[in-house]
């Protein structure tokens, strides 16, 4: 059962090959078991990959199984129409376009199987640019907040150098009428006579001008603060909301890159196991000797060429006789006088009618 199914996947004519040695039954069921594992590697192969686009079980088997049986297929028939031949190098050429298409497939099926293996690696890859992205993401989103921070800061540093620069006028006035009612400075004359009463009035508009100042410039500080606050909030926010895209950094595009930077020769070899897994139909096939399988299959084409071109020919000859006939009947026919009088007949007719329809048009238009 096992092995009648394996011939089935070789794509051998079955009427042929049943009448041959069981050898030969063994050669073809071999190639055809070749062909089988390989559309099961693509399976796999191929639903991985797509477990890491789709990340859905179901979807990834499903499309893994169309692409499966699409490899399957296309090796079988490949395999089914590459005919032995009496050189190596006619069948090598026949086979070549399939070869070529193996390297374009071993290539996009083996990147899902690096994906696993590397996966450690990878990880610790995408990890490193998580993080620089993260950090460049910061970076970027700041600058849009940090210039409004610094000019409302710099507000903030202006009003609190306006108190502190009002708050020491205000000390050194106080200073001043102090010394004058001491007497150590000024008049000099102890007590508080017109010109302390001056310098005490000055100070008190001064400090009466800072509370103003500190009311009005605290106000404006604590609106500034308030708006710091706020603008850190949105970073923060903005932050957050940016944050997801860059931890869901690691698709398929993402691994493969990722697995790029790392190096190349455990990657080769992996890429040559798959090369060899999807030309190994073609190699068994071309490595099969010509048996008994072949000659027979050559001998039904033979008989089937050979039945075509006496068809051919057949039909040619009998078209060439059949107008041969038909050349002598109608110029046996074309000297006969009765046809002759009533073809005359028939386009005098014909002739008159042409002429009233003219007649008819040419009367109309004038």
């Amino acid at each position: 059962m096992l092995k009648q199914f394996f011939i089935i996947c070789s794509g051998a004519d079955l009427n042929i090959l049943k009448d041959c040695s069981n050898g030969e039954q063994n050669k073809y069921a071999g190639i055809g078991a070749t062909v089988f594992f390989t559309a099961i590697m693509a399976f796999i192969a191929s639903s991985y990959a797509l477990f890491t686009v789709f990340d859905n079980l179901y979807t990834a088997i499903f499309f893994g199984l169309i692409w499966g049986l699409l490899i399957f297929n296309l090796d079988r028939f490949i395999v089914s129409t590459i005919k032995k031949r009496d050189r190596f190098i006619d069948e090598f050429i026949q086979a070549s376009p399939r070869i070529i298409l193996a390297i374009i497939i071993a290539i996009v099926i083996s990147k899902p199987l690096e994906l696993k293996i590397f996966e450690k690696e990878i990880n610790q890859v995408l990890l490193e640019q998580k993080n620089e992205l993260t950090l460049a993401n910061k970076d970027q989103i700041a600058l849009q907040f940090t210039p409004e921070v610094q000019d409302l800061e710099n507000n903030i540093t202006t009003l609190q150098t306006q108190i502190d620069s009002k708050e020491t006028e205000v000390n050194e006035l106080y200073a001043i009428f102090i010394n004058e009612a001491e007497g150590t400075a000024g008049t000099k004359l102890l007590g508080k006579g017109p010109v302390y009463k001056e310098k005490r009035e000055k100070h008190d508009a001064a400090l009466a001008e800072l509370q103003e100042l500190k009311t009005t410039n605290k106000e404006k500080i604590a609106t500034n603060e308030a708006q710091i606050a706020q603008l850190k909030t949105d970073y923060e926010t903005q932050v957050a909301t940016t944050q997801p895209i860059i931890d869901g950094f690691d698709g398929l595009m993402a691994r493969v890159n990722a697995l790029n930077q790392l190096p190349w020769l455990p990657s080769l070899f992996i890429f040559l196991l798959f090369l060899a897994i999807e030309t190994s139909p073609i190699i068994a096939k071309l490595l099969a000797t010509k048996g008994e399988y072949d000659f027979k299959f050559e001998n039904e084409e033979h008989k089937i060429r050979t039945w075509t071109t006496q068809q051919v020919h057949q039909e040619k000859r009998m078209l060439e006789a059949d107008n041969a006939i038909n050349d002598k009947v109608y110029k046996d026919i074309a000297e006969e006088e009765e046809i002759y009088t009533y073809k005359k007949k028939i386009a005098r007719e014909l002739m008159k009618k042409q002429q009233e329809v003219f007649y008819a048009k040419q009367t109309k238009i004038l």
